[in-house]
């Protein structure tokens, strides 16, 4: 044996499929890293950046809502199959793995709770449940939620991420937003406050009617609002749309929005809005 040999190192190849999935997510505005863990910690949000990730309906009434306070309502409403729609896949075995996915029964959660201390009567939307689509029981869900305030003379605080109408009730999901756009004219004659907050992304038929109502309007930022996505606007038009059309704070400058907040300052925000509802008392 050599007494001047290189000694023998053992190399370990690591490839890109052994890291382990779902420990890290990168943020697509900045490039930064952020363990999983420490994200879901700062509610979803980019520490540098302050890029908004999805946040689950549940996760969001805890963010809000005073911790063992919160009495949901009409857990059990589920949807039928009116129309009977096949397609690819039967909307029955959709709604099925939603439901399974999801571990909710349908695309919002509502109930009564105090937000920094003020009863109010809640909607929050999942966007992990058929993107949120509004068919018949959220429409039902979200007017109850409504009525819920005017009977027991509570603000109304509906949090909205949604695509739309859901194309598989047809007619029934598009009557959804008259009912919900009914049911808070009502809430406005008894005088009771509205404040409707919009997340990324919150389109068409939700954004054409409840959405778009509330006394005050806020949202998280860099929401997608409108109607239409701005592609499907740009092919029908044939024109070049302004830069940021159709974001929170495209709207903000021209006066659709009243306030774009945080995520992390949402629940503190929102007491403020109502400490000062209840002094107009």
């Amino acid at each position: 044996m050599s007494w001047f040999s290189k000694p023998k190192y053992s190399t370990v190849t690591v490839r890109k499929n052994d890291i382990p999935k779902d420990v890290w997510t990168k943020c697509p505005i900045s490039g930064e890293i952020v363990y999983n863990k420490a994200l879901q910690e700062n509610w979803m949000v980019m520490p540098q950046s302050g890029y908004h990730f999805p946040l689950s309906a549940p996760e969001r009434i805890r963010l809000l809502i005073d911790e063992g306070t919160f009495s949901e309502t009409d857990a059990n409403l589920q949807s039928l199959d009116p129309l009977h729609f096949e397609g690819i896949e039967p909307y029955t075995e959709k709604l099925k793995k939603n439901q399974a996915k999801t571990q909710l029964t349908e695309a919002v959660i509502t109930g009564t709770g105090n937000l920094d201390r003020y009863p109010v009567s809640i909607a929050v939307m999942d966007f992990r449940f058929l993107g949120a689509s509004m068919g018949s029981v959220v429409g039902e869900k979200i007017t109850r939620c409504i009525e819920r305030g005017v009977e027991k003379n509570l603000p109304v605080i509906i949090v909205s991420a949604s695509g739309g109408a859901r194309m598989y009730e047809g007619i029934l999901s598009l009557m959804q937003m008259a009912k919900t756009s009914a049911a808070l004219a009502y809430l406005s004659q008894k005088r009771l406050p509205f404040i409707s907050v919009l997340t990324n992304p919150t389109m068409a038929g939700v954004m054409a009617s409840f959405a778009s109502l509330g006394d005050i309007i806020i949202s998280e930022p860099r929401a997608l609002i409108g109607f239409a996505g701005p592609r499907v606007i740009k092919d029908t038009t044939q024109q070049d749309l302004p830069e940021g059309f159709q974001t929170a704070e495209f709207l903000l400058k021209h006066g659709f929005l009243d306030q774009i907040v945080s995520r992390l300052e949402m629940k503190e925000r929102l007491s403020q809005f109502l400490q000062a509802f209840h002094n107009k008392k």
